[in-house]
């Protein structure tokens, strides 16, 4: 039986508000893991890996399943606190966009113009770094791609704190990137590959 994460913070000042935290995680995010639940118990599902289900399963569990990874990494993804780049992450998001401004103008284009309810990702393809862009709950895992970073564009993450200002909402996330993670997640994507993600998914869902 999965269980829901602990959430990394309990609000970041002006944000994510603890009332967001309260829907976006407390309700959401726990529906997503009560729903995968329910739908693999007594099923091929049952006792298997997150990993093993996002990568498999279809229609609602797979929906539910990767509803609950891609939450699990945004969380992980922001923080409250000052963090910086790797020297390594710093000179991939230089070679692959130009500069970190130049990326930073990509990736929230990228996420302001996603139609509809989404993910958009940074992700690690075969030694490049890609933006991404995925619709519902759709997951650049099941494609072979090692994310670095996410932001969530379904309106729940930020309807309560910042209306239907998606931009607004996406500046203030930039500027609350935990980098740090990032540049882990790129370290752990060129030593293990996908199993990255695997081992990701395990730390949370032992």
């Amino acid at each position: 039986m999965f269980k829901l994460r602990t959430l990394p913070f309990a609000e970041i000042p002006g944000f994510v508000s603890k009332e967001t935290c309260e829907f976006h995680y407390g309700k959401h995010h726990q529906t997503y893991v009560n729903n995968l639940n329910n739908l693999i118990a007594g099923g091929e599902f049952e006792g298997k890996s997150l990993f093993e289900i996002v990568t498999k399963a279809q229609g609602g569990i797979f929906n539910n399943a990767a509803q609950v990874y891609n939450h699990d990494f945004y969380w992980d993804c922001i923080t409250p606190n000052a963090s910086a780049r790797s020297a390594e992450l710093e000179e991939a998001l230089n070679a692959n966009f130009g500069s970190v401004d130049k990326f930073k103008e990509t990736f929230l284009n990228a996420a302001t113009t996603l139609f509809g309810s989404g993910w958009c990702w940074l992700v690690y393809n075969n030694g490049k770094l890609e933006i991404k862009q995925t619709s519902n709950a759709q997951t650049p895992v099941t494609e072979g791609l090692i994310p670095l970073l996410v932001v969530d564009v379904w309106e729940h993450a930020y309807y309560i704190d910042h209306r239907n200002a998606r931009p607004a909402y996406l500046e203030k996330f930039f500027s609350h990137i935990n980098w740090e993670f990032v540049s882990k997640s790129l370290e752990w994507a060129k030593k293990e590959g996908i199993n990255s993600i695997n081992s990701y998914m395990k730390s949370l869902h032992a």
